[in-house]
């Protein structure tokens, strides 16, 4: 796969954000870039500028797992820039098929095991889901379908929440902090084109929302990855209002490329008050109320 531009894009957005002082270097007053110089992380990085000029230009197809090593901290990736570095090298040499395990996640091509199912219904104190990189729900347990009801409210979301986040206005709403959600769902697509470079599905939902949405097109420039595996979010309900909710992202050993992912809250808060409610709606078919919906464009 020529993947050059990725590198290329990712490499300079990289040294861009890195500052002399970071680095532990002179300032200088005279300095046309951003970031770091390509002479200075070739020093810290112990390379010719040379070499680091060509490993810029998107060439890392045969480059060595310590150079790359050397460029991580030349450049001060985090854990999940680290790694997309690296399957940017595997999907350079061409190695993507062959040295890992087949994701999975394509909706047509996985359905949930029944025995995955029982497990998700069995979480009834909490919104519980299996996603793939793409953003796909693959499978819920019924009060996630009940707190989730705006993304499945509008077929052409097509159960996928990068979709809802960018194309459906009630986004916004059940969002309260929606730049923040929009930044965390462009960079596990993005970090998930890093590992998946030949995903078809992928390249079309990347070319959709850089077409049909502004906010996603300039995120997506700008080559921002992240792990997504615990923390807290809040959300606003329609029917119950706000909700704030710890989650914890869970890799799937049996099925590679999926996470499972549970929401819970802070036992006697309003948010558990909140969660208890909305499984007592759905677990008598009560239909939250939707007054409060804005009408998805």
């Amino acid at each position: 796969m020529d993947n050059r531009e990725e590198v290329r894009e990712f490499l300079t957005s990289r040294r861009a954000k890195i500052t002399p002082d970071q680095a532990g270097l002179p300032s200088g007053s005279r300095r046309r870039v951003p970031g770091l110089r390509r002479s200075e992380v070739a020093a810290l990085a112990d390379m010719s500028v040379e070499y680091y000029a060509k490993l810029e230009r998107g060439n890392l197809a045969g480059v060595s797992p310590a150079v790359l090593e050397a460029l991580a901290r030349a450049l001060r990736l985090d854990d999940a820039e680290r790694a997309h570095l690296v399957n940017l090298a595997h999907a350079a040499d061409g190695s993507d098929a062959l040295t890992r395990p087949r994701r999975r996640g394509t909706k047509g091509e996985w359905k949930p095991h029944r025995s995955l199912q029982w497990t998700l219904d069995a979480i009834t104190a909490g919104p519980a889901f299996v996603r793939n990189g793409r953003m796909d729900i693959l499978a819920a347990n019924q009060l996630f379908r009940a707190f989730c009801t705006d993304v499945y409210a509008t077929p052409r979301n097509q159960r996928n929440l990068a979709r809802f986040t960018f194309l459906d206005p009630a986004a916004h709403r059940f969002y309260p902090d929606w730049d923040s959600f929009a930044d965390v769902t462009v960079a596990i697509v993005r970090a998930e084109a890093g590992r998946n470079p030949h995903d078809k599905e992928l390249h079309d939902l990347v070319g959709e929302l850089c077409t049909r949405s502004d906010a996603f097109r300039t995120r997506w420039g700008a080559h921002d990855v992240r792990h997504h595996g615990t923390g807290t979010k809040h959300f606003h309900h329609h029917a119950v209002g706000d909700l704030f909710l710890a989650y914890e992202g869970l890799d799937m050993a049996a099925a590679p490329g999926l996470t499972l992912t549970i929401y819970t809250a802070e036992p006697g808060s309003p948010s558990e008050e909140g969660l208890r409610l909305l499984a007592a709606r759905a677990a008598t078919g009560e239909a939250p109320r939707d007054a409060e919906r804005p009408a998805a464009g």
